[in-house]
């Protein structure tokens, strides 16, 4: 059965680009809250840009192993409608804030994905990073799509490089329920350039007709 693909645009630190992106089709709007990452957002710029997203557009909230009274005071103040760990985080802290989350795997030092995501009963979903165990996403690469087991049988987000060039691609390979873009619509960390972000939706929606077309010839 097609289904389009859901798009989240991560690390984004201003009004405009949230607007923009929310435009232009994404479905949730990526703000993070990790102390040492150049994407950082301050809780009040996060409140203005929960006060301008439309409707059906959700904010998720990441970070990667924080101290749980600053997960608390960003849960409390933002309201996120989704959180997303991007460390070592327990299965119980993930799950301990009765809020959906989603679990991202490094899949650059992880060995067997659903091994991973198996001890992560509770989570959403699970966003297939290039990172490795510790480290932020977001750094444009890719990591190598054949990793990703066959048998992988939990709501996939795709991360790690996506960008214009290769979505469709990816798309047309993985046919992931989502895909996670950060750097791939960036001028510099945390600013989103309206036209790459143009340009990535353009090629989202390529590799979703192809999909479409391809299904009502198979079915």
């Amino acid at each position: 059965m097609y289904n389009r693909t859901r798009v989240k645009i991560c690390g984004i630190t201003r009004v405009q680009d949230a607007s923009h992106a929310a435009a232009r089709g994404a479905d949730s709007i990526g703000l993070v809250f990790h102390q040492a990452s150049p994407r950082i957002i301050e809780i009040e710029q996060a409140l203005e840009i929960r006060r301008i997203l439309p409707p059906f557009v959700s904010v998720t909230a990441l970070f990667l192993d924080e101290n749980e009274d600053w997960i608390a005071q960003v849960v409390h103040r933002l309201r996120p409608d989704c959180l997303q760990f991007h460390g070592r985080e327990s299965p119980e802290i993930c799950a301990a804030w009765d809020i959906p989350y989603i679990k991202a795997i490094p899949m650059g030092s992880t060995q067997n994905a659903v091994e991973y995501a198996a001890k992560f009963g509770s989570a959403q979903g699970f966003l297939l990073d290039s990172n490795v165990a510790g480290r932020l996403g977001g750094s444009g690469d890719t990591f190598d799509w054949s990793l990703i087991p066959a048998d992988f049988d939990f709501p996939l987000l795709l991360a790690g490089g996506i960008n214009a060039e290769n979505v469709a691609a990816a798309i047309a390979r993985i046919r992931p329920w989502g895909v996670d873009v950060s750097s791939g619509v960036e001028t510099a960390k945390g600013i989103k350039d309206p036209g790459l972000m143009d340009h990535l939706f353009r090629e989202i929606r390529r590799g979703d007709e192809y999909h479409e077309h391809h299904e009502k010839y198979d079915d």
